[in-house]
C-alpha cells in the first residue's frame, strides 16, 4: 500500500521508511517495472546529444539545507518522466515530492543563469505548473518537498507524469541540464492496512468460525446431505426395486422445481405434484416428507407393492427418485384427482356424478379390491381404503392408490396380528381393537366408503347429531340416500351387483 522510491540512488533510509533503489541509466523510450510494485518510463533526447544524453545526476558539492540523503542525486528526462504505482488498493493516498537543484550553481557566473521550468501531473490532473526547483527552494542544493493529499486510486495505479513545457533554458550551462529532475517519491495511505490482531480477536474469530462451521453442519445433517440420509440413501439403492428409476434433475424440470403452482395434493406422507417429463408425459410425482417417521420403509414397501401389481383398477408406478434427501414416487397422471375432492371438494371441484357414474365407480374399487384378495400372485390387504385413496381418471374410472400401508396376506395363515395402521373411522372393529388382520379389513372400509358415494357424506365430517360421530352410526337408507340421485331401487341394485365381487 506503501512506495518509497529513491528516484536516482540506492537503498536509503528517511523517517524510518526505506526507499528503493532506481539506478537504471537506460534513456529514450524506455520503460522498466520493479517488483510489480512499481515502474518509471523515460522518453525523449537533449537536442544535439542523442548518443550520450546522462538521465541520472548527482552532486559533487556540499548540500546547503538537505536532510535526506536522496537530494544528493537525481533522476532527469529531456521531456517526460512518469513513475506508475502499482496494484494499489482502491483509496486515497498521500503523495510526497522531493526536488533539489544540483546541476546549477550558484556563484554567479555563466553556470548559475539556467532556469529549469517544468510541469508534474497526478492521476492526470496538473498540480505544479511551471515549477522551478531552486526559485521555490530559494537557491540551488537546497532540498524541498511538495505533498498532495487525497489522491484518488479508483482502479489500481497511480501515475506521477513529470513534463517538459519548453519553458526554461536549454544550454546553460550544458545541453542536457534541462527537462524534469525529482530526487525522491514517497506514497502513503490515508486508511488503515494494520493487518495485525489481538490474541483475543483471534480468538473471537476461531470461536466464531467453528459456531458458523458446525450450524451449517447441522442444517446439512437434517436436511439429510450428510451421515445418516446418505446411509439410507444407500440401502436403498442396494435393494432389488423392480421399478424405473429418475434423476432429481429430471423431476425438478418436471415440476418446475416443485411449484407450488403444480401441487394437486397432499398425500399420507407428502405433497403430489403435477409434472410434465420431456417426452411430454403427464405424470403424478409423490413426494415423501422428510417429516415422516415412517420414512423408508413406506416408500419401499409402496414400491414393492406396486411394482408387482397391475391392473386396471390399480394406479400405475412409473418409476422413482432416490437422491439426496429425496424420495420421489412418479405415477400416471389421473385428471380427476380423488374421489375425495369428486364428492366433498369445495363447490367448484365437486364433479356431478350420476348414478350410473357412481356405480361404475364402486364396481372400479370392488374390482381392484378383488384383485388384491384373489386374483393376484401376491395376496395384499391395502389396509387404508378411503375416498382419498382412490383417483378418477377422465372417463372417471376408479384406481386405487397409496400402497404405503400395503400387507402381505400369506395363505397359509388364518390371519395377520401387526401394528395397526390406517385412518380413523374406516377401520374394522377387530383391527382397530386388538391388530387382529384379515382381508375384511379391506371390506369394511370399502363399505363405508360405498356409504360415502351413495350419500355425498363424508364419514368422518357430517355429524347430523351429537350422538351420531361416523356415517355408519345411523345408516338409514332412506337418510343417506342423496335426493339428488332419485331412485332408492338404484341403491339396492348396486348392492346387488357389487356384493358377488366381494364375496
Amino acid at each position: 500500500h506503501s512506495l518509497f522510491i529513491n528516484c536516482g540512488g540506492g537503498v536509503t533510509g528517511y523517517e524510518g521508511n526505506d526507499y528503493e533503489a532506481n539506478l537504471s541509466e537506460q534513456g529514450a523510450s524506455f520503460f522498466e517495472p520493479h517488483n510489480d510494485r512499481w515502474a518509471y518510463s523515460n522518453s525523449g533526447t537533449y537536442m544535439g546529444l542523442e548518443r550520450r544524453s546522462r538521465f541520472l545526476a548527482a552532486n559533487d558539492s556540499p548540500m546547503i539545507d538537505a536532510n535526506a540523503e536522496f537530494y544528493q542525486t537525481a533522476r532527469l528526462s529531456p521531456s517526460s518522466l512518469k513513475y506508475y504505482g502499482l496494484c494499489l488498493r482502491r483509496g486515497s493516498y498521500t503523495v510526497r515530492l522531493h526536488f533539489a537543484e544540483i546541476m546549477y550553481l550558484d556563484n554567479e557566473t555563466y553556470s548559475s543563469l539556467g532556469r529549469r521550468i517544468f510541469d508534474v501531473a497526478i492521476q492526470g490532473q496538473v498540480v505544479l505548473s511551471e515549477f522551478d526547483i531552486a526559485r521555490e527552494a530559494n537557491g540551488v542544493r537546497r532540498g524541498i518537498m511538495r505533498e498532495f493529499k487525497n489522491v484518488v486510486v479508483n482502479g489500481s495505479t497511480l501515475e506521477i507524469h513529470l513534463y517538459w513545457t519548453g519553458k526554461g533554458t536549454t544550454a546553460i550551462p550544458n545541453r542536457d541540464v534541462y527537462g524534469p529532475l525529482i530526487s525522491a517519491i514517497a506514497v502513503t495511505p490515508n486508511f488503515d492496512v494494520s493487518t495485525g490482531l489481538s490474541v483475543g480477536a483471534i480468538v473471537g474469530i476461531v470461536i466464531s468460525l467453528c459456531v458458523v462451521v458446525l450450524l451449517i453442519l447441522v442444517v446439512l445433517w437434517k436436511k439429510g446431505y450428510l451421515g445418516g440420509r446418505s446411509a439410507e440413501e444407500n440401502e436403498l439403492r442396494g435393494l432389488d426395486l423392480q421399478t424405473g428409476y429418475f434423476s432429481l434433475r429430471q423431476i425438478k424440470s418436471a415440476t418446475h422445481n416443485f411449484d407450488i403452482a403444480n401441487k394437486i395434493g397432499e398425500g399420507g406422507f407428502g405433497p403430489v405434484y403435477k409434472g410434465v417429463l420431456s417426452d411430454g408425459t403427464i405424470v403424478a410425482v409423490k413426494q415423501l416428507s422428510s417429516k415422516s417417521k415412517q420414512g423408508n420403509r413406506e416408500f419401499v414397501n409402496e414400491i414393492g407393492m406396486i411394482s408387482a401389481l397391475q391392473h386396471p383398477n390399480l394406479v400405475k408406478l412409473f418409476g422413482c427418485c432416490i437422491e439426496g434427501n429425496q424420495l420421489l414416487l412418479i405415477y400416471e397422471y389421473l385428471e380427476n384427482n380423488s374421489l375425495a375432492r369428486a364428492l366433498f371438494g369445495h363447490e367448484e371441484q365437486r364433479l356431478n356424478l350420476d348414478w350410473s357414474t357412481r356405480k361404475k365407480i364402486c364396481i372400479g374399487i370392488a374390482k381392484g379390491l378383488a384383485y388384491l384378495h384373489e386374483e393376484s400372485r401376491l395376496k395384499i390387504v391395502h389396509r387404508d381404503i378411503k375416498a382419498t385413496n382412490v383417483l378418477l381418471d377422465k372417463d372417471l374410472n376408479a384406481k386405487i392408490s397409496d400402497f404405503g400401508l400395503a400387507k402381505l396376506d400369506e395363505e397359509e395363515n388364518t390371519h395377520i396380528s401387526t401394528r395397526i395402521a390406517g385412518t380413523i373411522g374406516y377401520m374394522a372393529p377387530e383391527y382397530a381393537t386388538r391388530g387382529y388382520l384379515t382381508d375384511k379389513a379391506d371390506i369394511y372400509c370399502f363399505g363405508i366408503v360405498l356409504l360415502e358415494i351413495v350419500s355425498g357424506k363424508s364419514n368422518t365430517n357430517y355429524r347430523p347429531k351429537e350422538e351420531f360421530v361416523y356415517l355408519l352410526d345411523w345408516v338409514s337408507f332412506f337418510d343417506l340416500v342423496n335426493i339428488n340421485l332419485f331412485l332408492y331401487l338404484s341403491f339396492i341394485k348396486i348392492i346387488q351387483q357389487i356384493t358377488p365381487k366381494l364375496h
